[in-house]
């Protein structure tokens, strides 16, 4: 293991907590079918998809949500709430831990992200933490639905690389999602699983950073 000079880390379940079973049961409320094939952690109806490349705007998402619920009637308001249900917040605490390796690492955020959940997550931050946004943590941000890019994509690991002129060897990719720290693997960085079991904080402490 080459010593880390940088870390990219992954924002929902890393740093703002997400419950994959809240929005499951709010699109159980709004009438859509076969949910667990609709939207998981791992597989995904392809409107998400393209709603986190940016591929689509929100209009068009929540089109696409009335269309596969089968109710036409359903507002702005019922599918915004419903698709944050997904969103719990950022934990006290969790921005020190990024404040503290901002000292050590050059640090970039990588989220697979979307309009909706966007505004929602840096409403969060102005409300809870009175700051814009996550750019005083990081030296750079990136979001899947403005790079019209979304983890797995090897692309979107190679943008940041191009960009940012990072040793894939030399940087430790953090994310909960597995199918994302594979390509990551593959591509020579270091990954790191985040689960609720080891979050981030347990992960600085194992290896020390």
């Amino acid at each position: 293991m080459q010593k880390i000079k940088n870390i990219i880390l992954d924002y929902g379940n890393v740093i703002f907590m997400i419950d994959f079973v809240r929005v499951r049961e709010a699109f159980m409320s709004l009438g859509i079918k076969n949910v667990d094939d609709f939207f998981g952690h791992r597989t995904q109806d392809p409107l998400f998809d393209a709603f986190d490349r940016g591929e689509i705007n929100a209009r068009a998402f929540r089109d696409g949500i009335r269309e596969r619920a089968g109710v036409e009637s359903l507002t702005d308001e019922q599918i915004d709430n419903a698709w944050n249900a997904l969103l719990i917040g950022v934990p006290q605490g969790k921005h020190d831990v990024l404040l503290y390796l901002k000292t050590k690492y050059r640090m970039f955020l990588l989220s697979n992200n979307n309009e909706i959940h966007y505004a929602y997550c840096m409403q969060h931050l102005q409300d809870k933490y009175g700051i814009a946004d996550n750019t005083v943590f990081f030296e750079k941000t990136y979001y899947s639905h403005l790079m019209r890019l979304r983890k797995p994509d090897p692309r979107i690991f190679q943008q940041v690389i191009d960009e940012q002129g990072v040793i894939p060897e030399e940087t430790l990719f953090v994310d909960d999602s597995p199918q994302h720290l594979e390509t990551a693997k593959a591509m020579g960085f270091q990954t790191e699983l985040c689960t609720k079991e080891r979050p981030l904080e347990k992960i600085v402490t194992d290896l020390n950073l």
